[in-house]
C-alpha cells in the first residue's frame, strides 16, 4: 500500500492507495492532517470594462443607419423580402440557420429594401451586412 498526501480546499488528507490487478484503488480516507500555511492570494488587477453585446434586433453600428447586420455566423436559409419592397419595423426579413436552428432576423425600422447583399445558401459571419435599407 502506498500512502499519498492530498490537499483539498485547504485541508490536507493522508490517503492509502493499493495497486490491485493493475488498477489503482483508494483506501478509506484517514483523518485530516494539519496543512502547511499557504501564502495569502494576491489580488488580481480589476478587469477592464467590457461593452455589453448588442441585442439581435439592434440598430447596426458603423454599417450605416439602414443596414441589417448578421448577429451570428450561419447560413442564409430564407430571404423573406425583395429589393424595392416596403417593410415595417420588426418585419421578418431573413431566416438564418445556425447550429441546426432557424433564427429570424427582423428590420429595426420601417423603410424600403435598397439592396440584398446575400443569397439563400450563403455562409455569413457575425457583423456582416445582409440587407441595406433606405
Amino acid at each position: 500500500m502506498k500512502k499519498l498526501r492530498i490537499t483539498l480546499e485547504g485541508k490536507t488528507y493522508e490517503v492509502g492507495v493499493e495497486v490491485a490487478d493493475g488498477s489503482v484503488v483508494a483506501a478509506p480516507v484517514a483523518a485530516p492532517v494539519a496543512a502547511a500555511p499557504v501564502a495569502a492570494p494576491v489580488a488580481a488587477p480589476a478587469p477592464a470594462p467590457v461593452a455589453a453585446p448588442a441585442p439581435v434586433a439592434a440598430a447596426p453600428v458603423a454599417a450605416g443607419a439602414g443596414a441589417i447586420i448578421c448577429p451570428m455566423p450561419g447560413t442564409v436559409f430564407k430571404i423573406r423580402v425583395a429589393v424595392g419592397e416596403q417593410v415595417a419595423a420588426e418585419q421578418e426579413m431573413i431566416v438564418l440557420e445556425a447550429m441546426k436552428m432557424e433564427s429570424p432576423i427582423y428590420s429595426h425600422a420601417a423603410g424600403t429594401v435598397a439592396a440584398i447583399l446575400v443569397k439563400e445558401g450563403d455562409s455569413v459571419s457575425e457583423g456582416q451586412v445582409l440587407i441595406q435599407m433606405s
